[in-house]
């Protein structure tokens, strides 16, 4: 089975498609950090950069193939016109329009498979800043795309961890299949172990065996590691006497908010949480448990299970940056098995009950019923 890859980054998703038996036939990326990292580690894969530059036609003469020849095609569109964390300009935004691109694309190639990866708040997005259409009209857009062009279509909001990754991070998986609706993915672990799966992964499973003397990463200032030398695994600001606590966070300390990422070390016993591109950054702190230093490159890369050997270029950010945008492999591992079972004819059984996450109406039955029960809620 033959897959086209795009806006790929550190390959991430492309590692698990290719352990769950997908061969990864042409990648596309524009950063100058991450085209160095997938040529130091596949020398010999077809590399396109800005999708922007290229036509369908173009892409399959680099992937030196034909329509036929192209089961699965797979992509991340950069996700910050969709996150809560933005402006949530949706198509308005360039990177929004890349999203468009893409699908362009991906009507005119026909593959058998489709795959797209997002954040969470793709289920909430607007197609613009000032859209009419409210909340959910960039997805809603996505579908009609999708579904018009003749492919069936699932998704589902994922914790990762449910996947074997040591690490709390949800993203919307989109499945597009010309055939019969797909089912979601198999999850092989559970938080405490039910249904007869494995228990999550933790921090510490995450970086056994990690050798102590290879370490690379940026430092905290002197400044923020007084605070951090009161603090023990798991612990972060509110762990702190309160006069600590107001003197840390500074006027942050009377803002809202919950404001965990401040000063957060990580537990042992629990998986990361989500990895962001810059680990010392004051609201997202990824500290290790009992080392007064942030998460190491090389752990990233543990959390997200890329392989110890995998070669990163750029600078130590720029790793970072590429590792923390990443898909974790555990997951690309979990959609090239649903890909690869789907493509075999091989039945699969839904686990009844199970949470693929901990909010409520983000697949493609629940988020569409609540959609329209909004819409009928907004005409009385």
């Amino acid at each position: 089975m033959r897959a086209i890859s795009f806006f790929s980054g550190a390959m991430g998703l492309d590692i698990g498609l290719e352990k769950a038996g997908i061969e990864v036939i042409l990648a596309s990326e524009i950063d100058k950090s991450a085209r160095a990292t997938i040529a130091a580690n596949k020398p010999n894969l077809p590399l396109i950069g800005d999708l922007m530059d290229y036509s369908a036609q173009e892409i399959l003469k680099a992937a030196k193939c034909k329509k036929t020849d192209v089961d699965l095609m797979v992509g991340g569109p950069p996700c910050q016109a969709f996150s809560t964390a933005g402006k949530r300009k949706g198509f308005n935004d360039a990177r929004g329009n890349v999203f468009l691109k893409y699908l362009d694309v991906v009507t005119e190639i026909m593959p058998k498979f489709v795959v797209i990866e997002n954040v969470r708040g793709l289920l909430s997005a607007s197609c613009g800043q000032n859209d009419g259409d409210g909340k959910g009209s960039a997805l809603t857009q996505i579908l009609n795309i999708l579904k018009s062009a003749g492919y069936s279509v699932s998704f589902n909001l994922y914790n990762t961890a449910n996947f074997g990754t040591p690490q709390i991070r949800e993203r919307v998986v989109i499945v597009c299949a010309l055939a019969d609706t797909p089912p979601f993915l198999t999850p092989t672990h559970h938080e405490n172990g039910g249904f007869g799966l494995k228990q999550w992964k933790t921090f510490k499973d995450a970086v056994e065996g990690l050798p102590e003397h290879k370490k690379t990463y940026i430092t905290f200032p002197e400044k923020r590691l007084k605070y951090y030398r009161h603090l023990g695994p798991g612990q972060n600001w509110r762990d702190l006497p309160l006069e600590l606590q107001k003197e840390a966070l500074g006027k942050a300390f009377f803002s809202g908010g919950g404001k965990t990422g401040f000063f957060r070390r990580l537990a042992w016993d629990k998986p990361s949480p989500t990895l962001v591109t810059h680990p010392a950054m004051p609201a997202t702190d990824l500290a290790h448990p009992v080392e007064d230093r942030p998460l190491s490159v090389e752990e990233y890369k543990r959390i997200q299970e890329f392989p110890d050997s995998w070669i990163l270029c750029g600078s130590v950010l720029d790793q970072y940056k590429q590792i923390g945008n990443a898909v974790p492999c555990g997951l690309g591992y979990a959609i090239g098995n649903l890909v690869m079972r789907l493509m075999d004819g091989k039945e699969l059984k839904a686990i009844q009950g199970f949470q693929f996450s901990r909010y409520n109406n983000t697949d493609h039955k629940t988020w569409n019923n609540k959609k329209q029960n909004k819409q009928l809620e907004m005409c009385f």
